[in-house]
């Protein structure tokens, strides 16, 4: 039984994560070829919809009737910019970059570490849907934590340079602000860490968790 999920997206990145992710279930991840302009990139006020919307269009270009196929749409969602930029996030990252990000929250800064963290607090979400071959399966993910006062390191993509994760308690869940937990990056933001350790915080893996918890009879056939 073909056991090929086909992934809408034009970023590498993405696509390795995702295959990793899969392989760990026995499926197979390969990239969506479209034409160029067939998706168009939705105007909408949510994650959810930009995602279905793209779904709905992936549909029309997959191999087979039947055929699996993956699109994941995320953002960065900053609390003292009420939610910017949000669904726009790929668009204000190629227009402003990491650097414009923190100059719009240079204002916001404090000798505590802790309160500094409140006061840039944000959160990366993710929306993964995918089409089974009969109807539509969404996965949701959150990963909180803060925007870095500088950008540090290069790895990673979009705004992983500048942010830094809460840490997490045993179960995964996000502390507050300073507080130590199992697991942490010790203050340094997603550019510096390790793909393992990114891998343990990433909102992108927990839409795919949510979403494999509603997919198992792919895995399964």
């Amino acid at each position: 039984m073909d056991k090929t999920v086909w992934f809408l997206t034009s970023n590498p990145g993405k696509l390795a994560e995702a295959a990793h992710y899969f392989a760990q279930h026995g499926m197979v991840v390969r990239g969506l070829d479209v034409p160029a302009g067939a998706v168009i990139e939705p105007q909408a006020s949510s994650l959810e919809e930009v995602a279905k919307a793209k779904l709905r269009q992936a549909m029309d270009h997959l191999p087979h009737h039947n055929a699996v196929v993956l699109v994941e749409d995320a953002g960065l969602f900053v609390d003292a910019l009420d939610g910017f930029p949000g669904v726009y996030s790929s668009y204000v990252h190629e227009t402003v970059g990491n650097l414009g990000m923190i100059r719009l929250l240079s204002h916001l800064q404090s000798e505590d570490p802790v309160q500094a963290k409140r006061l840039r607090s944000a959160s990366f979400q993710a929306v993964a849907a995918m089409w089974d071959g009969e109807t539509i399966l969404i996965g949701r993910g959150v990963c909180k934590g803060s925007i870095a006062l500088e950008s540090q390191g290069e790895g990673g993509f979009g705004y992983d340079p500048i942010f830094v994760p809460l840490d997490l308690d045993e179960h995964g869940e996000a502390l507050d602000p300073g507080t130590l937990g199992a697991v942490s990056t010790h203050g340094q933001t997603f550019g510096v860490v390790d793909a393992d350790t990114k891998h343990r915080f990433s909102h992108r893996r927990r839409a795919l968790d949510d979403l494999i918890g509603q997919a198992q009879h792919l895995v399964d056939r």
